[in-house]
């Protein structure tokens, strides 16, 4: 008798991509054109979709980590080869995925003292191999990567910094004009604002750092951003008064994505650890902000590199 089992297939699983075009869309943004056939399974939730980067050894070659089998279990297999043979990796969000032209875009942001991801991207060059570790659209488990959770809000806050770009502007894109939205995203330079696509109830405000501390643009914009938004804020107020963890950003992960609540307003908020904090207080531990109705992810922390366990 046939079995009446089905095979669950891998929520996230390692694609054999290449790079099909790169451009540079300002001083400190590349989008990365990557082509693969199975990039037609590829899941397209998109918004704040995470993505793993695998970058080659030195050599431009990849250990085996079952890549070639599209293996749900590559992550066991990559903690489980000697140090010295695991690939680097980062994590990213997917900018734009066609899979009916297996196509999948990832911006880069690059600098001086990139990590080794934009460093790559800087050189990445047509014909270029990479393995991209994404959702499989098969499984019924492939938006596993979304911390975008507005629930039945439709007052919508958004702010991040560069990192954040690009899964901002993808949310932006995607929402439609029932959604009442207040974007802001910091980024190095007035040369890096970037042309992005959103319907006329979403205001997007770009905010060049220039020569200020990292965050400094992004922290004051979100104060006076509040106070002209009392009675927004009032509306989201938790019933009592919260207790938020005082979470060390040098030693341990920001990362609050609650899961889809009731209400009015919904923010998500992401970028550097440090300046994430900030504004958590900000809204939570200050302005008395449900934390149901706010994500928190603190994408990277300054002066430290992507911690892998």
């Amino acid at each position: 008798m046939p079995s009446t089992q089905t095979a669950v297939r891998p929520a996230y699983r390692p694609y054999s991509a290449e790079v099909a075009r790169s451009v540079r869309l300002s001083p400190h943004f590349v989008r990365v054109t990557f082509t693969a056939d199975e990039f037609e399974h590829f899941g397209t939730a998109r918004l704040d979709q995470r993505i793993k980067i695998v970058l080659p050894h030195p050599d431009g070659t990849f250990s085996d980590f079952g890549q070639d089998e599209g293996a749900g279990d590559w992550y066991d297999r990559w903690r489980a080869l000697p140090h010295a043979e695991r690939n680097i990796f980062r994590t990213y969000t997917v900018r734009r995925i066609d899979p009916d032209s297996r196509e999948l875009d990832v911006d880069f942001v690059t600098h001086h003292d990139a990590g080794p991801a934009g460093a790559w991207a800087e050189q990445a060059v047509p014909g270029q191999q990479l393995i991209i570790v994404g959702p499989d659209a098969r499984s019924p488990l492939s938006a596993g990567g979304l911390d975008w959770h507005p629930g039945t809000a439709r007052r919508v806050l958004l702010a991040g910094d560069e990192t954040a770009a690009p899964a901002i502007t993808a949310i932006l894109e995607l929402l439609g004009d029932e959604y009442d939205v207040d974007a802001f995203i910091e980024v190095p330079t007035a040369d890096d604002v970037l042309d992005v696509r959103h319907h006329e109830t979403a205001r997007l405000t770009w905010l060049p750092r220039e020569d200020r501390p990292h965050g400094a643009r992004l922290i004051d914009a979100l104060a006076s951003w509040a106070d002209a938004s009392g009675e927004v804020l009032a509306r989201a107020a938790a019933p009592r008064r919260q207790l938020v963890d005082d979470i060390d950003v040098d030693l341990e992960l920001l990362w609050d994505s609650p899961d889809p609540a009731d209400g009015e307003f919904y923010a998500w908020i992401a970028g550097e650890a440090a300046t994430v904090k900030t504004l958590r207080r900000m809204l939570v531990s200050e302005r008395g902000v449900d934390r149901k109705r706010v994500a928190f992810m603190g994408y990277w922390r300054l002066g430290q590199a992507e911690r892998i366990e």
